[in-house]
């Protein structure tokens, strides 16, 4: 018989879906999400002893629909009469296909409008989209639960006051919005990658949602590729004590070989299309790592040119960190440390660990001590502050 565990699998799979469809029934988000979770706390009353429904989503749809309009009988304003008219008049559980596909779209353009600030995006949409409660989202972003909670139910206030429509942009406004949304997602990806494997797995969600729901649309495919990419190195990059191993050091046998073929797939694909935008050159980055056997035989000057593709495309004292670290490997690191002390990435620990990794492979393990020493009161994540300071001993023992 069915049990938490079932009813927890559909919630991980159609929470999104779910709410999406009750937002655009309702036009409020906040009933949407008290419906849809009411529903699913039905289910696990009644799963158990009824079995799982032949169709989960649209158990929980129409449940969660019938729970709203309870509610709405229970208050008395004209509006919430109209809304419970509204509803009553519409149709019993929406299709699987198509219109709930639609909805989910037009529910991530919501949380990614530019009015919203891109922190309260990337919250708003991991609440709604990806089913994650907020203490969650929180612990993620290392925020006190208060604070998050504020967060959410700012942006939740600014998509109803300022009335943002629930829809996906018209075509000519299409590219500005894109880049937002495929920005919050990446972001979401990179916060999980550190040191929450849940959120990555979201970001991962959203990604294929994404592809799938706009195929024309090729950066939304490269971003894809690049998160599977990255993605399928995920088990090599901790030792058996938890450890963080670096790129070059990895065990590429413990690299996700299914991942790989669909991220470089979806490159090739990318490719023929001939459209060339930031994801896509990143994730034909990648690519040239998963191609390689070894850290040794990676074709470094490869990704020097598409680091300077990318530099061409989209510069940014990121892109030139991380070009730099190709240069390095192609001309040597005297060549890559000036180009690192010409940039202005201060905060970033990264900026500090790569000027590290150069200036100790100079011979220069004062400077590279005080480096790592930057490296790590700038990093947030314990994996990384641990390898940090286990390259930095190594230096003061020598």
């Amino acid at each position: 018989m069915p049990g938490a565990p079932d009813v927890e699998a559909v919630f991980r799979a159609e929470y999104g879906r779910a709410v999406s469809v009750l937002v655009r029934f309702l036009g409020d988000i906040d009933l949407a999400e008290e419906a849809v979770q009411d529903a699913f706390t039905t289910a696990l009353g009644t799963w158990p002893e009824n079995g799982v429904p032949p169709s989960p989503a649209g158990w929980i749809i129409t449940t969660a629909r019938n729970r709203a309009i309870d509610r709405l009988r229970r208050e008395s304003s004209r509006e919430a009469r109209h809304a419970e008219a509204a509803l009553l008049h519409s149709p019993d559980a929406p299709a699987e296909e198509g219109p709930v596909r639609d909805d989910r779209l037009r529910l991530i353009f919501t949380c990614c409008h530019p009015a919203l600030a891109p922190q309260a995006q990337v919250a708003l949409t991991l609440r709604l989209l990806g089913g994650l409660t907020t203490p969650q989202i929180a612990r993620a972003f290392l925020v006190p639960e208060p604070t998050m909670a504020q967060r959410i139910v700012r942006a939740k206030a600014k998509i109803r006051d300022a009335r943002i429509p629930y829809r996906v942009p018209r075509d000519a406004d299409l590219p500005d919005r894109l880049r937002g949304v495929l920005a919050v997602v990446y972001l979401i990806f990179n916060q999980g990658y550190a040191d929450t494997p849940e959120l990555s797995a979201e970001a991962v969600r959203l990604g294929r949602l994404l592809a799938e729901l706009m195929p024309d649309e090729p950066e939304a495919v490269g971003l894809l590729a690049l998160m599977l990419l990255v993605d399928s190195r995920r088990d090599a990059r901790e030792d058996e004590h938890g450890a963080l191993v670096p790129l070059p050091e990895q065990d590429r046998a413990r690299w996700d070989g299914e991942l790989i073929a669909e991220g470089q797939a979806l490159v090739r694909r990318c490719l023929r299309r001939n459209q060339p935008g930031p994801y896509q050159i990143q994730a034909a980055i990648q690519a040239v790592h998963s191609d390689s056997p070894t850290a040794a035989a990676t074709e470094w000057a490869q990704i020097r040119q598409l680091y300077d593709q990318l530099t061409a495309l989209a510069p940014s004292p990121v892109v030139a960190l991380n070009r730099a670290v190709a240069v390095a490997e192609t001309e040597g690191p005297r060549a890559a440390l000036a180009l690192v002390d010409a940039l202005d990435l201060g905060g970033y620990h990264v900026f500090h660990a790569v000027r590290a990794d150069l200036l100790r492979r100079l011979g220069r393990g004062t400077e590279a001590v005080q480096a790592y020493e930057e490296a790590i009161a700038h990093s947030d994540s314990a994996a990384e502050r641990g390898y940090l300071e286990r390259r930095k001993r190594e230096l003061v023992r020598r």
